[in-house]
């Protein structure tokens, strides 16, 4: 049913709650897991805020996709990792229709709140903009 499910990472809390029910949904159905980190591309006139400095470096995002392809690999789960830079939502929908994912699996907040706040967060983007079912996990 889900062959390939993609699951977009950030260092939040959510994103790490959320790893459970991927783990889960993927030993049910076999498939194949994508997990996927992206580097927000900042306006040139916006400073970071430290916390988004610190997770922009790819040093940084290395660590976390290693750290989470870990976890997967110690609950028995194999992962495939894509690193890259983008607006998070457009990046993780093109990133779900260059897989062929049949369903993304995110928090349902993480570090993605977009300007305009939570009425235009990255999760609502995703819903909005994938091109498969999105799975949000409280």
């Amino acid at each position: 049913m889900f062959k390939t499910v993609l699951f977009p990472i950030d260092d939040s809390r959510e994103s790490r709650e959320a790893a459970d029910m991927v783990a889960r949904m993927v030993k049910t159905f076999h498939s194949r897991l994508v997990l996927l980190s992206v580097i927000e591309d900042l306006p040139p006139d916006k400073q970071p805020t430290p916390s988004e400095a610190e997770m922009a470096s790819p040093e940084a995002i290395a660590e976390l996709l290693a750290n989470a392809k870990r976890l997967f690999a110690n609950q028995g789960v194999e992962a495939e990792i894509i690193e890259r830079a983008g607006k998070p939502a457009f990046t993780i929908c093109d990133v779900a229709d260059e897989i062929g994912a049949d369903l993304i699996i995110m928090g349902c907040r993480g570090l993605g709140l977009t300007e305009e706040g939570v009425a235009d967060s990255v999760t609502n983007r995703v819903i909005n903009l994938s091109p498969c079912p999105v799975l949000i996990v409280p």
